[in-house]
């Protein structure tokens, strides 16, 4: 049986919801449920994601699948982390002769420099420096402060994939932050839609792949994080409060077009695949920023 999918999406009629995706298509919850939950922050908020993605197996679908504009699932989310150098080979692509992290790197983005799957991440004016790199990213369900590892993944709502997008020469524009790199509008992807979290099995060893044209270029497993999913939630829940629809980007394999020589980066009519076992594929194309 496939994993439940819930996402949220723009209809033709201008209308934005959230809903169940199935095999024939989606089934709006929104408009069966939105009073009660507007978006679906509200939803996890009450912890009733799994509930929903149940109930919507009793009603039809509502649109076809080609007849939405897919938006990042979690709108407006409080906070969005991204964790750096969280595979074991990654620390060895940076050629600095370091050794390994003691603890994880980690950022700040903002909700406006993603895009949902199927829209065209945006190589800005600024530069033609556009990475891509594939993450698991894990939604919080259940507020908390200084989480102890062995409760952390009662705080997990649900889990979803994300293209970090980087404009590689300004992630090293000032002399010690990495923010303007990784904050260009449009040039990151969250999606396609969110799977509820049941269980650590479900997420201890997914194969994540990142693919360009067709051709792989990213290839590891979440069991070889150096810092694990436990781990992170209760280190970033020490310095601030997770709450409901927050996001956890967990890092990327080795495979940047940045590590190639000479480098790979993205262009113009190019298609990236994000895709992890029992949650789905996350396609972009790539534009240029208008003049």
């Amino acid at each position: 049986m496939a994993p439940s999918r819930i996402a949220t999406f723009a209809a033709n009629n201008g209308t934005t919801g959230y809903g169940a995706v199935t095999e024939r298509g989606i089934v709006d919850l929104s408009a069966r449920w939105g009073t009660e939950f507007p978006t679906l922050r509200e939803v996890i908020a009450a912890g009733a994601l799994r509930r929903l993605a149940e109930e919507a197996a009793r009603y039809p679908t509502d649109y076809a699948l080609d007849a939405v504009t897919w938006l990042p699932p979690i709108p407006a989310p409080d906070k969005i982390i991204c964790i750096g150098v969280n595979y074991p080979d990654r620390n060895a692509e940076y050629k600095d002769g370091s050794d390994a992290p003691k603890y994880p790197s980690m950022f700040f983005r903002t909700a406006r420099s993603f895009v949902g799957h199927k829209a065209p991440l945006v190589r800005p004016k600024a530069s033609p420096q556009l990475d891509y790199e594939g993450e698991l990213a894990l939604v919080i369900g259940k507020a908390g402060r200084h989480i102890a590892e062995r409760d952390a993944l009662d705080h997990i709502a649900a889990v979803t994939l994300c293209n970090e997008g980087t404009i590689r020469d300004w992630v090293r524009h000032a002399k010690f932050n990495v923010t303007q790199g990784k904050n260009f509008d449009s040039t990151g992807s969250l999606g396609p839609w969110l799977v509820p979290y049941v269980d650590e099995s479900q997420i201890a060893d997914i194969r994540l792949t990142t693919r360009v044209n067709g051709e792989s270029r990213q290839d590891d497993r979440t069991s070889r994080l150096i810092f694990g999913f436990r781990y992170l939630i209760n280190y970033i829940s020490t310095f601030t409060t997770l709450v409901p629809g927050d996001v956890i980007v967990t890092g990327t394999p080795t495979g940047a077009g940045a590590r190639f020589d000479p480098p790979r980066f993205l262009k113009p009519g190019d298609v990236i695949e994000v895709e992890a076992e029992n949650i789905g594929v996350l396609e972009n194309g790539v534009v240029d920023e208008a003049s």
